[in-house]
């Protein structure tokens, strides 16, 4: 599977803007551009779009992990900020933690530009059978 076939089946984090740049089973790489229409006050960078390009990352590192013939879903996702977003680009990183039957646990690492951290998250994903 490709990058543009994980993003096409995720319409809305195309539609955010989110990019896949890398993806494997151990781990998918990705980005999202700071934009006016992705900020809240002041110029920064909003949660919800940095929560939105983790769980796309984290959703696609879990696809790459599932059985044959399985979907996934976000079962719980706890995100740490750690710094604002005021321009350039974020970075992010998902591996997973854990892959079983049931659940696939996956941490993704978000960073800013100049390589400093700008958030954590770490998502359970369900493993559902079809």
């Amino acid at each position: 599977m490709t990058t543009d076939d994980l993003l096409d089946a995720m319409p809305f984090a195309r539609a955010l803007g989110v990019r896949i740049d890398a993806a494997a089973p151990d781990e998918v790489a990705g980005r999202l551009e700071w934009a006016p229409e992705r900020c809240t006050a002041g110029g920064v960078m909003h949660g919800g779009a940095l929560m939105a390009l983790a769980d796309s990352l984290g959703a696609a590192c879990a696809y790459l992990n599932l059985p044959a013939d399985a979907s996934t879903s976000t079962l719980n996702s706890t995100t740490n900020f750690f710094r604002a977003v005021r321009g350039g680009e974020v970075r992010a990183v998902a591996r997973p933690l854990h892959v079983g039957r049931s659940t696939i646990v996956v941490q993704t690492d978000l960073h800013d530009g100049e390589g400093r951290r700008v958030a954590q998250v770490t998502q359970t994903q369900a493993v559902l059978s079809r």
